[in-house]
């Protein structure tokens, strides 16, 4: 499991490495809601496609291994203890706006520079991806029930229909 904890202290290590990282999934669901809702089994994280050696310098220094190599489009290092990070590396344009490669080569994910923002963990502010982004991102799968009481949540909490 990835506890605030864990998350935490994998951004301030990757501040202190100074790589640009922006939380994504079931953590950024939270950090937008500033509440801890549910267990979280990963750390979905994007990071700047140049800076993917350092990110994984450093987190390799702090004990953790790559487990599953699916590049361009994701890659995951986890440790013994089972903290497990989702790394998902951007192409980031001068507007701040920025492309992730899919599993289809002919429809890669967009993030405008909009998209980016702030919540909270605990009483840190994090950046992650807005409830918009988050929203897209649940297209096109079958969601698990977490998904969809995800979307719930973000879509009580911000106005906006998140129904899958």
């Amino acid at each position: 499991m990835m506890t605030r904890d864990d998350v935490l202290s994998v951004l301030a290590l990757l501040r202190d490495a100074d790589t640009d990282v922006v939380i994504a999934g079931g953590w950024g669901v939270d950090a937008l809601l500033g509440e801890e809702t549910r267990p979280h089994r990963d750390l979905d994280l994007l990071h700047v496609g140049e800076q993917e050696r350092t990110v994984v310098a450093a987190l390799v220094a702090a004990g953790y291994t790559e487990t599953l190599d699916q590049r361009p489009v994701r890659f995951v290092l986890s440790r013994p203890a089972g903290a497990e990070i989702d790394l998902h590396p951007l192409d980031v344009a001068p507007d701040g706006s920025a492309v992730q490669a899919s599993f289809d080569p002919a429809e890669p994910f967009h993030y405008p520079a909009a998209c980016f923002v702030t919540g909270t963990i605990g009483t840190t502010t994090v950046r992650c991806i807005s409830a918009e982004q988050q929203f897209l991102f649940h297209q096109g799968y079958e969601p698990a029930e977490r998904d969809v009481a995800d979307m719930r949540r973000l879509g009580e909490k911000f106005g906006i229909d998140t129904r899958l």
